[in-house]
């Protein structure tokens, strides 16, 4: 099949996807995992609720409270969660931070992760607890060896595992279900960061860690200021509200999720877009935009010195290693992908690692194949340029 083929599973362009978004065309946007977009019939009903809060504002903001209720219980049905067990807040990072509050951790708590975890996640870790990194090296072949070279990094003193569900860096598999059990097997409190699983995974919360977080405003078409706390039923009263409030006297969630006057808008309209992505039917944007995100890394692997890594069929992201000389450092990641953005107005993702980094590419429905053959294209005279 050519890459322009437009059926399930294949690289092609997703029918009304690029008309969805108002993105500049200009550019090539292919970074969705990183901050999303916001689709313009979400972002739409985001300007109707706060065009209500404008119009009488203690209406809105003395019943906020029972309309975020009715927004968890929405998004609730979406992730295959129980309603009383989410929590609505704004990002991965706050909801780590509480997460990790939750489990009232001592200095000298061992908490496990790896070195694809995501910086400020594991910093949040690092603040309350001693930390032991498992190094993982990007080129383990499956879900299988990550899980193995977990579960021997593991000593008496373990007591949580905060692990990706999807490494953000280095787009794989980490905390699968299979890890996740035998870490509770072992009386290991887990913690996930599930940031890109709502809406690219069909079951998001697979494996029912004791904590889980995840963004909908990734790759569940929510708005930016949108994600979701799930806890376990035994930590869901030691889980502090970010501020005091009204709702305190309600306990989980209520008290997690309203504080006093604050812009809820963003998770009031987050609904509309794990409708969205139903309506357009969940599982063949998921087809769409893993075959998107391998064809476009199918192309990148053909560059001199540019090494493909292991990746699951599921996923919408994909991740090269560069070759040896190129972003060992974040200055050196960041000065290269704003390079690639002057010189050939792509946007991706380039991530720094001893020795040498890589770049990171993502399918997504408004994304077309062309845009990746212009990356390769750009990114074969840059390499060919130092």
């Amino acid at each position: 099949m050519s890459p322009s083929e437009d059926s399930e599973g294949t690289a092609g362009v997703f029918p009304g996807g690029p008309e969805l978004f108002r993105l500049d065309a200009r550019v090539a946007h292919l970074n969705h995992g990183s901050f999303g977009a916001v689709p313009l019939p979400v972002a739409r009903a985001r300007r109707r609720i706060a065009d209500e809060a404008a119009a009488d504002p203690d209406a809105f903001f003395l019943g906020a409270p029972d309309r975020l209720a009715a927004a968890r219980e929405r998004i609730a049905a979406h992730l295959g969660a129980e309603p009383e067990g989410i929590a609505l807040v704004t990002n991965a990072t706050e909801a780590a931070h509480l997460a990790l509050d939750a489990l009232r951790l001592a200095p000298d708590d061992e908490v496990l992760v790896t070195d694809h975890g995501y910086g400020t996640v594991v910093a949040a870790a690092a603040r309350r607890a001693r930390i032991v990194t498992v190094p993982l090296d990007p080129g383990l072949p499956d879900e299988e060896a990550v899980r193995e070279a977990v579960l021997a990094a593991l000593t008496p003193r373990t007591k949580v595992a905060l692990l990706d569900r999807i490494s953000s860096p280095t787009a794989r598999i980490v905390a699968g279900p299979g890890l996740l059990s035998e870490l509770a097997a072992r009386g290991v409190t887990t913690v996930v960061d599930g940031a890109h699983a709502p809406g690219m995974l069909a079951d998001p919360l697979a494996g029912r860690p004791d904590l889980w977080f995840g963004n909908l405003h990734k790759w569940g078409y929510a708005p930016p200021g949108s994600a979701v706390l799930a806890v376990a039923p035994a930590l869901r009263d030691r889980v502090p509200a970010p501020v005091p409030s009204w709702e305190d006297h309600r306990g989980f969630p209520r008290s997690v999720e309203y504080r006093a006057t604050a812009d809820y808008t963003g998770l009031l309209a987050a609904p509309e877009g794990l409708d969205l992505l139903a309506g357009l039917g969940a599982g063949a944007v998921r087809a769409h935009n893993s075959a998107l995100a391998a064809y476009g890394a199918g192309l990148l692997a053909r560059l001199p010195g540019v090494t493909p890594l292991p990746s699951d069929a599921r996923l919408a992201m994909r991740a090269l290693r560069l070759p040896e000389r190129f972003a060992r450092t974040r200055p050196e990641a960041e000065a290269l992908r704003e390079e690639i953005m002057v010189r050939f107005g792509c946007r991706v993702l380039i991530w720094p690692w001893p020795g040498g980094g890589g770049i990171r590419v993502c399918g997504q429905v408004y994304n077309r194949p062309d845009e990746y053959e212009r990356l390769t294209r750009g990114l074969r005279s840059l390499l060919d340029g130092h």
